[in-house]
């Protein structure tokens, strides 16, 4: 089913260029090209060449390292001065390229890792809105940092949480690394403070949440922080179903290796498969992978384990032939695919704030295991507000030990809580898919977007018209 594609206005779309990010804002993009509007894909040199997207038009602009991305500058203070510098010329000559045309640029809607390209829709005279990656929760921990209602270190210690309008009780386990201890991700830290110090120019604010899922998070902070949420940015094939064919992001910095998951999965059971991947930058210690490898073989379940090349050597010696019965260790696959499948029973994550919405959106339990930044929040929501999962508890050297993976998978895959588990899952399953509805909560926000834009673009034509009539 197609929706309607009268021509709303223009948009570019601007990433931060990391997996992670691209996939939703692309994703975005999607939904408002099946509404008519035009669509701008705006991202760097090194990524352009891994997306394609129906009906959304991909540009290269330069963060200064064109050959190599991140991985050439290798410091996150180089890498963002560059971009900030590089990206904004370019991006300038983007607009400026359409501007003469018939489809002129009315607005950028921009990864808030980025709030210069607000200063360049300011200089274009079009509007101008940040895109949140991550949950509101998150969000509003960082921007109340930044308006100096809380202030480093914050004062959590042992049983004393962190208590703020519209959140649980934040213990000093539940806090992102950046909070814990500053010093050690000082750019970061700054990287996440910066995406607050212009809003109060930007004429929309989204965030890849949905009401249902965070309401309390977003009321508390509503004042500082008005974001319209619009997610869960899932392919729609796994929500609504509104747009024809879209079962994947149209982004990937890795080829996957889907067909060879596929067939092995069609071997087993419903439910039976923990699946198992830590994302795209996430590096286990030696001793966690151990840990995780040996308590995967110890509970005797099948599973299917994403290893990156670049982590396989930290996989114990023998532990592959040991288990090649059971598992399956592939570098790299559609991780969407994979949550689908009717033989996936579990889902072991780090939480990155995707993975945590795939999950919710095709009603998959999980074992939670965090490593840092926002994934230790996330933890807490999977287990203890959303009661789709249970976290693995570490121990004082911060590893999830054997039996602790041994019990989490067991609590998740088998007996009374698994059966509550699972429930709580399907829940939020149902509760993601109607968010896309008619009337739903997130499509009701797009659409009021795409009208705007689409007001405002009648207005230019017509005001065009005036102008060329008095001519």
């Amino acid at each position: 089913m197609r929706e309607e594609t009268e021509y709303k206005g223009h948009v570019v779309v601007l990433p931060y260029p990391g997996q992670g990010h691209i996939n939703p804002l692309l994703q975005f993009a999607k939904r408002l090209a099946s509404k008519g509007v035009k669509i701008t894909f705006a991202t760097t040199h090194y990524t352009v060449n891994s997306i394609c997207a129906p009906n959304v038009t991909v540009h290269a602009i330069s963060d200064g390292f064109d050959e190599g991305g991140f991985a050439q500058a290798q410091e996150v203070d180089l890498y963002l001065k560059s971009f900030k510098a590089n990206g904004s010329r370019t991006l300038s000559h983007l607009i400026q390229k359409f501007q003469d045309s018939n489809f002129p640029v009315n607005c950028i809607v921009y990864d808030s890792f980025l709030p210069w390209a607000l200063d360049v829709a300011r200089q274009h005279g079009i509007f101008g809105a940040p895109f949140f990656t991550n949950s509101a929760t998150v969000s509003s921990i960082f921007c109340r940092l930044h308006h100096g209602f809380l202030s480093l270190p914050l004062d959590v210690e042992g049983d004393k949480p962190l208590l703020l309008p519209g959140l649980p009780p934040l213990y000093y386990s539940d806090l992102p690394t950046f909070l814990k201890i500053p010093e050690s991700y000082p750019a970061y830290l700054t990287m996440k403070l910066n995406q607050f110090s212009n809003l109060d120019m930007a004429d929309w604010i989204f965030a890849n949440t949905f009401e249902e899922l965070e309401s309390k998070a977003v009321g508390g902070v509503s004042k500082l922080w008005p974001a319209k949420l619009i997610g869960p940015m899932v392919p729609s094939s796994y929500l609504d179903g509104r747009i024809d064919g879209d079962k994947g992001y149209g982004a990937s910095l890795w080829k996957p290796l889907g067909e060879e998951c596929l067939k092995w999965l069609e071997t087993k059971q419903p439910q039976s498969v923990v699946y198992i991947s830590f994302g795209s930058m996430v590096s286990l210690t030696v001793k966690q992978m151990e840990e995780i490898a040996w308590g995967l073989k110890e509970s005797n379940l099948n599973f299917l384990w994403v290893v990156r090349e670049s982590e396989m050597d930290k996989l114990p010696k023998g532990f592959i032939d040991s288990t090649s019965d059971k598992g399956l260790i592939v570098r790299w696959c559609n991780q969407l695919e994979m949550l689908a499948h009717q033989a996936i029973g579990c889902f072991v994550s780090h939480c990155g704030w995707n993975s945590t919405l795939e999950a919710l959106s095709l009603g998959v339990s999980m074992v939670a295991i965090p490593q840092w930044a926002d994934q230790l929040p996330n933890a807490k929501f999977i287990e203890e507000i959303w009661k789709v999962g249970v976290r693995g508890k570490v121990d004082e050297r911060g590893v999830v030990r054997k039996q602790e993976v041994i019990r989490c998978l067991k609590e998740v895959m088998e007996g009374k809580k698994s059966e509550e588990i699972k429930k709580h899952a399907r829940k939020w399953r149902q509760v993601a898919e109607r968010t896309f509805d008619e009337g739903g909560s997130s499509a009701k926000n797009i659409n009021d977007f795409v009208e705007h834009l689409a007001f405002a673009n009648k207005k230019e034509e017509a005001k065009a018209k005036a102008l060329s009539g008095f001519h």
